[in-house]
């Protein structure tokens, strides 16, 4: 619509403000049209001259190539630790402002990362999506099924760099890693025993405080540890996956099996 506007000089004819066209704004995660296209194609036209591993958009490889240059672009104010993407350090600003925006409306625990909340959202579903293509065992998180499947494979990709010994989680290296610094240093307030991780002492602190946060879903007695839940859970399922390879018994415990063993070692002349 066109407005008539009077002035000295006769009248002019100016448009509407109101109905003049904006011009154009992606949206701030609006795709390219052609990289919409290959999306919906399944073609990855940017390949990693490193590794070679293809991607769908630049941006994407952009932030893969920082793995092989190291680069760590964005930096935590508050300790300076460095990250290769910035919704990594988001995630890390957390630790320091305690802020945990994720909430179970099961229970309500609450959680830094929307990963962590879809993980233990499993806990009341007893979802299972992942499962091993070797044995069929199935597993809440992705990369519990990664690290089951070296108990298939054999591989060890995490190595000491002292002595060479090679460790399935790196967890477990890092844990092996004080037995040659000798370091414990996180110490309990209450009794003073001291640990080489933080996670060992955080779940050292439920023993003084009696929190048993791994509850079974059949009888539901709680655990301290995941680990006692997971051999109590053993009880109701019948599982015994440790097996002799001599004679083929079978039993729910580790320790179960080295001691049985000894029979066949005491056997040997």
């Amino acid at each position: 619509m066109d407005i008539k506007v009077e002035d000295d000089g006769g009248v002019k004819v100016e448009e509407d403000p109101l109905l003049i066209p904006f011009p154009l704004i992606k949206a701030e995660h609006e795709f390219p049209a052609k990289e919409q296209i290959l999306l919906q194609d399944g073609e990855r036209p940017y390949t990693c001259e490193m590794c070679h591993k293809s991607f769908t958009r630049r941006i994407i490889l952009k932030k893969h190539q920082r793995i092989h240059s190291g680069d760590h672009p964005y930096s935590c104010n508050v300790c300076n630790k460095a990250f290769k993407q910035k919704c990594t350090l988001k995630t890390h600003q957390r630790t320091h402002s305690g802020d945990r925006p994720y909430s179970c409306n099961v229970c309500n625990k609450a959680f830094k990362q929307k990963s962590n909340l879809k993980t233990h959202q499993r806990t009341h579903s007893g979802d299972r999506p992942y499962s091993c293509n070797v044995c069929n065992k199935a597993f809440k998180q992705k990369c519990t099924l990664k690290r089951h499947k070296r108990t298939h494979s054999g591989d060890r990709p995490y190595s000491c760099n002292v002595c060479n010994k090679a460790f399935k989680q790196k967890r477990t290296l890092k844990r092996h890693q004080h037995t040659h610094s000798g370091g414990r240093p996180y110490t309990c307030d209450v009794c003073s025993k001291s640990f080489r991780l933080r996670a060992d002492l955080k779940i050292h602190h439920r023993a003084h405080s009696g929190h048993r946060p791994y509850s079974c879903n059949v009888c539901n007695k709680a655990f301290i540890y995941k680990s006692s839940l997971k051999r109590h859970q053993r009880t109701h399922s019948g599982d015994r996956p440790y097996s002799c390879d001599l004679c083929n018994t079978s039993f729910s415990r580790k320790c179960n099996l080295k001691i049985h063993l000894r029979i066949h070692s005491a056997e040997r002349p």
